[in-house]
């Protein structure tokens, strides 16, 4: 299936619009997947990071209360970890800090997702164009176009993971369980 998918997104001349069509088209089939490691088996084993992130953006869009509709980035990211919420059909009987768990796990699998589709690699690079057109321009060493929100500050990033610390210290009203504290860590 994995394979399947990834192939599904490279044939199209947009890899971009692909990863959106199939990830719009399996996105219920992910909110209907009842356990945790099953979602996250289908998410880490994905083998095309465009769909991946494509896929993790509309989870994590689906549980904040005010939707943005700004194009994928590094600020992005940040609102998300800012509005984003427990996803209410995933509140089956685990604990609550395993859920605020599984959102980190979400955050931190989109943040790799989306460097590896932007930031990371000579060939990741240039994910978002089709396959005849990334080998000219990784002849071409053309680096891809930089957003403009994709400059996010330090402090940007400290203040946004203060926030979303106390809402969770809020809804947790207890330590965190190492697994958060190593998650947080890792995220910022």
């Amino acid at each position: 299936l994995q394979r399947m998918l990834s192939m599904a997104v490279e044939v199209d001349r947009s890899p971009t619009c692909s990863s959106r069509k199939i990830a719009d088209d399996i996105f219920l089939f992910l909110l209907n997947i009842p356990l945790r490691s099953q979602r996250e088996a289908l998410l880490n084993t994905m083998e095309s990071q465009l769909l991946r992130c494509r896929l993790l953006e509309l989870l994590l869009q689906h549980g904040c209360d005010v939707p943005t509709a700004s194009s994928m980035s590094l600020d992005k990211i940040l609102y998300f970890l800012s509005h984003s919420s427990v996803l209410p059909q995933f509140q089956d009987e685990t604990a609550t800090w395993q859920r605020w768990d599984e959102m980190l796990q979400y955050l931190s699998l989109l943040l790799l997702s989306y460097q590896s589709v932007k930031l990371a690699f000579p060939l990741a690079e240039h994910l978002r164009s089709s396959v005849s057109d990334r080998m000219d321009l990784i002849a071409q060493k053309a680096k891809p176009r930089h957003q403009d929100s994709d400059d996010i500050s330090q402090l940007d990033i400290q203040l946004k993971m203060n926030n979303f610390i106390n809402r969770m210290q809020k809804t947790l009203e207890q330590p965190f369980p190492p697994q958060i504290q190593e998650k947080l860590f890792m995220l910022q």
